[in-house]
């Protein structure tokens, strides 16, 4: 129970799953088409992550190079070199064991618009094409930017194991609402889980557990604290950095002129063969949202098990207090830190072995001892 969000960038655990309960909410009501959809994973090789990882400005182009190999695969499979494709990329940086391993979610609408706004099934699509298209993409990226050079891209096709790895998942119906707001909620999640997490004392190592991983045959990593944080923190993403993205059919503009043109609240344009959506979309209200994350109803009474309603909403702290004694609750008034003084305007005391104006990285090599 938190009484403020850190709003932290998709990162804080405990805020993030409340973002991921309302944006798969918000997805499965007002984004996602009334058609099966497919999930996908996009790989990079161990080879090219540290290239990522230095320059953290390449990450946004991972989820451009995915919805480019996508609509490619797409449109060669049906043979629409127009079709709009429809889907939502969520970009990661991490690993089972917080390793930093860039990688691209997609939850794809199985199919394309064709031109007469009929949505035409896909048919199945090889992971192996896939991923040939993929690399071919990053390459030609990286060889653009001049980040690698043509004799490692000619050396790495040359592997029998290339490392860009695509895996896709079943479809999904789509009256099938549940897991269709699971695998939503799958794409959006947080980088690290809290109950995953085990501090062992006295030695206060921190244990990770996991799933099982048959390269090191075990389900659990072990880090020293600070060597924990300094992995956990690579996770944290750049300031205005877009982790989620929307394309196609999905994209803000799309869905923004199927509005006007429609004159409803849908989402993106609807294909002829299905209903058209209602007037204006429910909002999930907070009740709905406690009860899905901790599977508990915060208004029935533990006591009777019926519904209670809002009486009054009390922040006078004397009430508070008040109530609190009568039910044996209080634990007195609330500690709070001293706050601090305000910064001083004179000049900081300055070391007279270390004077400011000194060299901040003197030559150790000159200097002569005893």
């Amino acid at each position: 129970m938190l009484a403020f969000s850190c709003k932290c960038r998709w990162f804080c655990p405990s805020c993030h799953q409340r973002k991921v309960q309302a944006t798969a909410a918000h997805l499965v009501d007002h984004v996602l088409l009334p058609v099966p959809h497919r999930h996908f994973v996009l790989a990079l090789p161990k080879l090219l992550r540290p290239l990522f990882q230095r320059h953290r400005g390449l990450l946004r182009r991972i989820a451009t190079l995915a919805q480019k190999t996508i609509t490619e695969a797409l449109q060669l499979a049906l043979n629409l070199p127009k079709g709009i494709p429809a889907f939502v990329l969520a970009l990661h940086t991490y690993g089972e064991y917080l390793d930093f391993h860039p990688h691209v979610h997609a939850l794809v609408a199985d199919g394309l618009l064709d031109s007469d706004d009929t949505f035409q099934l896909a048919p199945e699509i090889s992971d192996s094409v896939l991923s040939e298209l993929f690399r071919n993409q990053v390459f030609k990226e990286l060889l653009t930017l001049k980040l690698i050079s043509p004799e490692l891209v000619a050396r790495m096709k040359t592997w029998k194991h290339t490392g860009f790895n695509v895996h896709s998942g079943q479809p999904v119906p789509a009256e099938n609402r549940a897991e269709r707001e699971q695998l939503c909620q799958y794409v959006l999640r947080n980088p690290f889980s809290v109950e995953k997490i085990t501090l062992e004392s006295p030695t206060d190592t921190i244990i990770y557990r996991s799933k099982l991983n048959p390269k090191i045959n075990r389900n659990f990593e072990v880090f020293d604290p600070v060597d924990f944080l300094a992995i956990v923190s690579q996770h944290i993403t750049d300031k205005g950095a877009q982790m989620v993205r929307y394309y196609g059919l999905y994209s803000n503009k799309m869905r923004g002129c199927a509005r006007k043109a429609s004159g409803t609240d849908g989402g993106a344009p609807w294909p002829k063969s299905s209903p058209p959506p209602p007037a204006k979309f429910p909002s999930r209200k907070w009740r709905d949202l406690i009860r899905q994350a901790w599977h508990t109803d915060p208004l029935e009474c533990p006591v009777c098990q019926k519904e209670m309603r809002l009486i009054a909403v009390i922040d006078d702290s004397n009430v508070i207090e008040k109530i609190l004694r009568h039910l044996n609750l209080w634990c007195g008034p609330a500690k709070f830190a001293p706050a601090r003084p305000p910064p001083s305007a004179d000049p900081p005391e300055q070391d007279p072995q270390f004077p400011i104006d000194s060299d901040p990285m003197p030559d150790y090599k000159n200097v002569i001892t005893d």
